[in-house]
């Protein structure tokens, strides 16, 4: 089973909020092999932002080196994720790099984790798990 968590599911996990149960269930099965998880590299980079924008600049990279510990494989940024992106987001009102979490999730085939309710209007072209 393929898993992709989106920046709020990190968040959830990084901060200790609602959720993070889950998450770590995710992280754990990761870690032993039972399940693939995966993060769009551009949702690397929006965690990062959002932390450095709120904390500063310090707790931004300290998150980047606990992210870099988490048995996550970064999905990367190509042209063809771009340009999958780029067709999602034309035809559903999320956010670009919400777009880039719909693209890996399609292309593996893996269901997104998350507690953003902007993933609600992709229910019916990709698998989602909302977070409580």
């Amino acid at each position: 089973m393929n898993i992709i968590l989106d920046s709020y599911a990190v968040l959830v996990f990084l901060q200790g909020e609602a959720g993070v149960e889950r998450v770590q269930e995710i992280l754990d099965a990761a870690q032993t092999g039972e399940t693939q998880a995966y993060l769009p590299l551009v949702n690397l980079g929006e965690i990062v932002y959002i932390i450095e924008r709120k904390l500063g600049l310090e707790e931004a990279q300290s998150a980047l080196s606990a992210i870099k510990q988490l048995p996550l494989t970064i999905f990367p940024v190509d042209e063809e994720n771009v340009l999958a992106a780029a067709h999602i987001k034309a035809q559903y009102p999320v956010s670009y790099a919400d777009a880039f979490v719909v693209a890996a999730a399609q292309n593996l085939e893996a269901v997104i984790l998350t507690g953003d309710p902007e993933f609600d209007v992709v229910k019916g072209f990709v698998e989602v798990e909302n977070l409580p």
